[in-house]
């Protein structure tokens, strides 16, 4: 268990801001959480209090939710949210010269002990950080939505970021009872983003082609692949489907492999493709239902994780 006075600083507390604080607070930290609204850090506070029951009842929460919920405070400026602190994941603006521009205030802040991390989607660290002057300390730390119930974090450095600061943030990041991910050059959309574009990418193809419906386009990954990928990544799932692992996969199914990559040049992402779709979905699911529904995916992620905890790996 981490000692309550290592302080992690939180920036930004925001969907994903007030989901590391999740994180972090869980796993023993002190955290100090900032943002610009003081409002929007007044609701981050509310959510978290909601929602810590609730992972406790899961078996996702060792302590009580009071005593968590303790470590978390609220910052009434930048510099008191960074001062003291031995690591800060950033979660602003999804804009580069927003971040050139935090990232330029960390670093005069802070001492060069600090780590400082951005939980972006898809920037590079290269971009907003290659003038620093701390600029070996800065990196990626890019979570899944959210955080506390998906625990595989990216760590992605730039081409200047010291392999101690890679180190410390992996080390960081498994007492946070996260799942790190080391990418080991910079490319757009990091590995997971990549992953999920191909996808989905395919998946609008797919019914752009009239081959099948969103409907049961989600079916076939929900009731398919989905299950296997709970608990194995493609490659696993691969060696386990042939008799002699990966090699006989590919001499076994290397022609299809081969030939349906043949058929997947890229589509454009139209507005019309978007729209037939997003109809499709919302005769399923009404947006006056979607907050509800995003409710019982993350008690459904709960129950997933926790059923997940008690197997072996």
């Amino acid at each position: 268990m981490p000692d309550i006075h290592e302080k992690i600083a939180v920036v930004g507390a925001g969907l994903i801001g007030r989901a590391w604080s999740i994180v972090f607070a869980r796993a023993g930290f002190a955290v100090s959480l900032y943002d610009q609204s003081q409002e929007a850090a007044s609701r981050a506070l509310g959510f978290i209090e909601a929602r810590l029951p609730e992972l406790r009842e899961a078996g996702l929460l060792s302590d009580a939710p009071a005593d968590v919920m303790a470590r978390i405070s609220l910052a009434p400026s930048l510099e008191a949210c960074l001062t003291g602190a031995i690591y800060v994941q950033e979660n602003g603006p999804e804009r580069t010269d927003a971040k050139t521009k935090l990232f330029a205030q960390m670093d005069e802040i802070t001492p060069k002990s600090t780590i400082l991390a951005s939980s972006t989607s898809g920037i590079p660290a290269s971009a907003f950080t290659e003038h620093l002057r701390g600029r070996g300390r800065c990196l990626v730390s890019h979570p899944v939505n959210p955080p506390y119930l998906v625990p595989v974090v990216e760590i992605c450095p730039s081409p200047w970021t010291a392999d101690d600061t890679v180190t410390r943030t992996r080390a960081l990041m498994v007492r946070a009872g996260m799942v790190p991910a080391t990418i080991r050059r910079e490319v757009k959309g990091f590995v997971l983003n990549r992953l999920q574009i191909a996808l989905v990418a395919e998946a609008f193809r797919l019914v752009a082609d009239g081959v099948v419906s969103p409907e049961d386009l989600d079916a076939t990954i929900k009731h398919g692949l989905g299950l296997r990928w709970a608990f194995m990544g493609p490659f696993e799932t691969i060696d386990l489907n042939a008799p002699e692992g990966v090699a006989d996969y590919c001499a076994r199914y290397g022609g299809l492999f081969n030939e349906v990559q043949a058929e997947q040049i890229p589509i454009d992402l139209t507005p019309e493709l978007a729209s037939d779709v997003d109809a499709a979905r919302r005769a399923i699911l009404p947006l006056d239902d979607h907050e509800a529904r995003q409710e019982w995916r993350d008690r459904r992620l709960m129950a997933l994780l926790a059923h997940k905890a008690g197997q072996p790996n």
